[in-house]
């Protein structure tokens, strides 16, 4: 409505097409600006049609652009993937618990330790707490068994077994490269539990703790190469294990369930002592053990030389000096218990007797002339 006045399309009630309304003059006559628009904008409908028309009739004009340019919708890829990751996720997951299933650690990288010091002190230790609680006598780890395990494997066949050893030999440079030529003294100090039921003596914190990791990584990487399954799900943690419940199952049978820390609080910061890194064993867990209580061992690799210290060179002197002894006094034994040197000693003895008596029967003359 303008002022009253309808037009043409509010009174037919077609679409309007953008065109203004259009209104007879005072006159009857048309404005000849609006008769341009008009043609203007016919024009443009008709040429806008003709172009959809000659589209339509294209051959593409019934494709699905989708299809064609193989477009997919981003929620559906997104699905896709998901399930996709699901599947790979859920896959991973089997193997890992089935590679966890048949994995059973019977064999393992051992550093021994061999100073005495340290030996000693564990002693002590063991000692002290087998006076509180004489029960835990059937916990305690011999002290030929003492060692620090760098890495638990499985090896099932003597084939496995010698490509262990093969990587225990091809360890042995890339140890001695990360070293470089350095000695690495282990330090002991303090008492720590696995879950209250491993008792441990503690490696002290210091630089060597980290150049342990790297050599215990290095190992592990070196005997996965190779194929051996080793352990994976535990992160390194060094210790030297003293005493563990699991040994004797009588022992919860009969209430001891758990480590108390009263036992050990003497030792707690006590300094054990150092142990220099010089000898790597392949050890096997289920095998007998050495005559001095140590771990049945495939093969090792030493790492440098193991420093001498002046009380190994004492012990050293002594021990050679006791043997000369010992040599002697045995050919001495061997000499008196021959025949013939018990004869002549039975002669020797004979003889000094009977000069012995004739001595105290002889008279002196000289004494009766005067």
């Amino acid at each position: 409505m303008t002022g009253g006045r309808t037009s043409y399309l509010e009174e037919t009630g077609l679409p309007n097409l953008g065109l203004r309304p259009v209104f007879p003059d005072d006159g009857g006559g048309l404005n000849p600006n609006e008769c341009e628009n008009v043609s203007r904008n016919e024009m443009s409908e008709e040429l806008e049609m003709d172009t959809v028309d000659s589209l339509i009739d294209m051959p593409f004009a019934t494709v699905d652009i989708k299809d064609a340019c193989g477009i997919i919708d981003v929620p559906q890829i997104k699905l896709k993937r998901n399930k996709e990751n699901e599947c790979i996720k859920s896959d991973q997951m089997k193997k890992r618990k089935k590679k966890q299933k048949d994995y059973q650690p019977n064999y393992f990288l051992s550093i021994p330790i061999t100073n005495k010091e340290i030996i000693k002190g564990i002693k002590i230790l063991q000692n002290e707490i087998i006076q509180q609680d004489k029960r835990l006598a059937k916990a305690m780890v011999s002290d030929g068994s003492f060692h620090v395990t760098l890495l638990l494997m499985q090896l099932l066949n003597e084939d496995e077994i010698n490509i262990g050893i093969d990587a225990l030999l091809e360890l042995k440079p890339l140890i001695e490269e990360i070293l470089q030529g350095k000695y690495l003294p282990l330090t002991f100090q303090g008492i720590g539990t696995f879950g209250d039921q491993v008792g441990f003596v503690k490696l002290a914190e210091g630089d060597h703790i980290n150049l342990l990791l790297e050599i215990a990584e290095t190992a592990k990487r070196t005997f996965q190469e190779k194929g051996v399954m080793v352990g994976e799900s535990q992160s390194f943690k060094p210790h030297l294990t003293f005493m563990k419940l699991s040994k004797s199952p009588w022992l919860r049978k009969n209430g001891v369930k758990k480590i108390e820390p009263e036992l050990y609080e003497k030792f707690i910061s006590h300094k054990f002592g150092e142990e220099m890194l010089y000898r790597i064993d392949l050890c096997s867990m289920l095998k007998k053990k050495q005559s001095n209580g140590y771990y049945h061992c495939e093969s090792s690799i030493m790492i440098g030389k193991k420093p001498i210290e002046i009380q190994d060179l004492i012990n050293e002197a002594l021990y050679r000096e006791r043997m000369k002894l010992k040599s002697k006094v045995k050919q001495i034994k061997e000499l008196l218990l021959k025949p013939e040197t018990q004869a002549k000693i039975r002669r020797e003895l004979f003889e000094e007797r009977l000069i012995h008596n004739n001595q105290g029967n002889d008279v002196d003359f000289s004494m009766t002339l005067t």
